[in-house]
């Protein structure tokens, strides 16, 4: 098996699209001609690398299971965004040949849901002290990484959006759960807040719970 990229006149997939009912997604395109099987490649968003995929993660699936099941069907389990790939196949010599579409319409994005991360803020201060001490608490659903979120500090009140402040990443990922952060000093007219640091992309995939 060898992936191929699709020239003028290559048998493509167009027109996919898909529909959502609970946990099972139903997909559907248009054959081009000459095609009896395509590979099916799912993938989560997050782990979407560039380059062909590990073959060893693609599913074989005939014209005929195609008509007879009306589409392709397929459990989405878990959360997040997944990524599904259909590559036409043509049958060679030496094996299967999946052609790489440039212009992705072979391949649709299907949400599963949001995970929640909810996440909290406490301080303790002296009244006669210009420092007060602030204490991170993240509890997430699913691990997340380092650059998913970050912290803005502002003087005088809590911050609008990423923008509205100072601006502070975090240095390393979160683990399913409870996350207690260590302990910071800021200012005693600081205000802290957590944000998305792409909230288009990450938006999607998670829900930023204050608590």
């Amino acid at each position: 098996m060898r992936f191929i990229d699709a020239e003028d006149g290559s048998p493509v997939i167009s027109g996919l699209t898909r529909a959502v009912e609970e946990d099972r997604c139903t997909l559907r395109w248009i054959w081009p001609g000459g095609i009896d099987a395509v590979y099916i490649w799912k993938k989560p968003a997050e782990q979407l690398e560039e380059g062909t995929p590990d073959t060893r993660h693609l599913k074989l699936y005939t014209k005929a299971e195609y008509k007879a099941n009306n589409g392709y069907h397929s459990r989405i389990e878990g959360v997040g965004l997944f990524v599904f790939t259909v590559f036409a196949c043509l049958e060679g010599s030496a094996g299967p040949q999946l052609i790489l579409q440039a212009n992705r319409e072979n391949r649709i994005e299907i949400s599963a849901g949001r995970a929640k991360i909810y996440y909290s803020i406490s301080n303790k201060g002296g009244l006669f002290r210009k420092f007060k001490t602030i204490q991170i608490q993240v509890t997430t659903e699913v691990p997340i990484a380092k650059d998913v979120l970050c912290y803005v500090k502002k003087q005088g009140s809590y911050p609008a959006n990423k923008e509205d402040g100072m601006l502070y990443p975090f240095v390393a990922p979160f683990a399913a759960g409870k996350n207690v952060l260590p302990a910071i000093e800021i200012g005693k007219q600081d205000f802290i807040r957590l944000f998305f640091t792409d909230g288009r992309t990450y938006g999607q995939t998670y829900e930023l719970i204050s608590v």
